[in-house]
């Protein structure tokens, strides 16, 4: 019995020395574990603190990185523009230079204009002061004529208007002629030399065609089918096109005469076709000839937008340019209008730019001012009106409406480039083998020319010269003397415009001299 106790309290001591000692180990394991953990969280910070420092220096270069690529950017765009300030400066400075020197010019210009006007101011007080003087003498005159000849009136008042008419022509004559000279020595040679450079730099080539075109056949067997049985080919074809087609013995070849050119080049196109073809026939003929006006409307559009990039138009409406390109097919004397547009606007152009003008504007009032060409046959009226009230439709500048219904003086000229426009034109016609003219025009045109010049009084003999393009006239030299002469050759010039039509410009020479004629024996 004690034996079981003794052995059951050794039990229960070994359980509670177990228990203890597991207690003590527990505790001392979790010291241990804690006192690593510390370690280890020591270790962590120590490592996110050092991380952290890393990592605060390369956000610190990062961003000094950053700073200095702004700065250098900043410093270039504050380099560029003050580059760009100091070129704006300098053309500030240019422009004032520029302007300095045209107000120079201009103040120059003014006191020479101040000076002309004094003289001019003068000369009107002695020519007053003549006039009063022969007015005396014509008065004087005037009675003593009333009282010799007793003449009525009416006919002293007719010849003293006479008397008076003739002294006051004798006195502008003298007048104009001196202003005349004073401007042609300051102007004739700076004009010479713009419309010479502009000539010599534009070379535009010009066609000659005519009211008929000629289609060759492969042979005369050819002829009977295009007029078909009963005619109803040729009447089909001559119908759907407009033209008259001639059948007539040339060989191996008909006629298509019509006036208007671009039906005209259709109906060669489709006549082409259909020989080429072989079907002839009035359906066939109808729908070859409606390819055919499709094709002619694009090659009328291309002729038109191929003119406008050689000059350098741009932004005309679609429906200008297609006018223009049917230019290509009109003629006048011979000269392809669509060419002589072209040769317009670059003369133009050049003058402009030698004036320092706007060249641009200029080449665009040269190349539209025929426009209302393309469409004259289809409305009445001449084809400046016609053409100004065409483009005025689409919005186009004024400056070219006025140039085009100016240029040949039917309404005031509004700024500079009517002028150009106007001389380019005169330039354009009037340059050797530009222009044609039937045989028998030109004989009757220089007929009128020399009886226009012999019905004034004094005149002796008249000749026209190369080619009309210059009248000259050899007066009696008893009956006019100088001045009368210049009141000839404005009276002769102003009348040819009048009663005439001719291109290009006439050239009007008076000669008057004297002669002694002797014999020795």
């Amino acid at each position: 019995m004690n034996e079981t106790i003794i052995v059951v309290a050794i039990g229960v001591v070994v359980a509670i020395a177990s228990y203890f000692l597991s207690s003590f180990l527990a505790r001392r394991a979790i010291r241990n574990e804690r006192d690593r953990a510390r370690e280890e969280t020591k270790k962590v910070i120590a490592e996110a603190e050092n991380e952290a420092k890393i990592k605060k220096k390369e956000a610190l270069l990062e961003a000094r990185e950053e700073w200095l690529k702004l700065k250098g950017e900043f410093e270039r765009d504050a380099e560029a523009k003050r580059r760009e300030l100091e070129a704006a400066e300098k053309r500030h400075e240019n422009q004032q230079a520029s302007l300095q020197k045209k107000l120079e010019l201009l103040e120059t210009r003014e006191r020479e204009f101040s000076n002309r006007e004094k003289n001019l101011q003068a000369r009107d007080k002695g020519i007053t002061l003549r006039e009063k003087q022969l007015d005396e003498i014509i008065t004087a005159q005037n009675e003593q004529l009333q009282k010799i000849a007793q003449m009525t009136p009416e006919e002293a008042k007719k010849q003293l208007m006479d008397n008076m008419v003739s002294a006051a022509k004798m006195e502008a004559a003298a007048h104009i002629k001196e202003i005349k000279e004073k401007a042609e020595q300051e102007a004739e040679k700076e004009v010479k030399e713009i419309i010479v450079s502009s000539i010599y730099r534009c070379a535009a080539d010009h066609t000659v065609e005519s009211t008929v075109s000629v289609v060759s056949l492969p042979n005369d067997e050819m002829k009977g089918r295009i007029i078909g049985r009963e005619g109803r080919n040729i009447r089909s074809f001559e119908t759907a096109t407009g033209i008259d087609v001639i059948v007539d013995d040339t060989p191996e070849a008909v006629i298509l005469s019509g006036y208007d050119p671009v039906r005209r080049e259709v109906a060669r196109m489709a006549l082409e076709k259909l020989i080429s073809d072989g079907r002839i026939h009035p359906t066939r003929i109808e729908e070859v000839v409606e390819k055919s006006q499709k094709e002619m409307e694009v090659i009328v559009r291309e002729a038109g937008e191929q003119a406008c990039f050689e000059l350098g138009v741009h932004g005309l409406h679609p429906d200008i340019v297609y006018q223009l390109g049917k230019l290509n097919f009109r003629t006048s004397y011979g000269q392809n209008v669509l060419a002589h547009s072209k040769e317009v606007a670059m003369l133009a152009g050049l003058m402009a730019a030698e004036l320092e003008l706007d060249a641009v504007m200029a080449k665009r009032c040269g190349l539209l001012h025929d426009v209302g060409k393309a469409i004259d046959r289809e409305t009445e009226g001449t084809h400046t009106s016609i053409g100004a009230d065409f483009i005025r439709r689409y919005k186009e500048n004024e400056l070219v409406v006025n140039a085009i219904e100016s240029h040949h003086g039917d309404v005031p000229m509004n700024s500079p480039f009517p002028v150009l426009v106007q001389a380019a034109d005169a330039i354009s016609g009037a340059r050797p083998g530009a222009r044609r003219e039937p045989l028998e025009a030109y004989i009757k045109r220089l007929q009128q020319l020399e009886e226009l010049a012999d019905s004034f009084k004094g005149v002796a003999k008249a000749y026209a010269i190369q080619a009309g393009r210059e009248i000259r006239v050899i007066v009696e030299n008893e009956s006019l003397d100088d001045l009368a002469c210049s009141i000839l050759a404005g009276d002769l010039a102003e009348k040819i415009e009048k009663e005439m039509q001719y291109p290009g410009q006439i050239k009007v020479t008076i000669i008057r001299e004297t002669r002694a004629t002797e014999f020795a024996k």
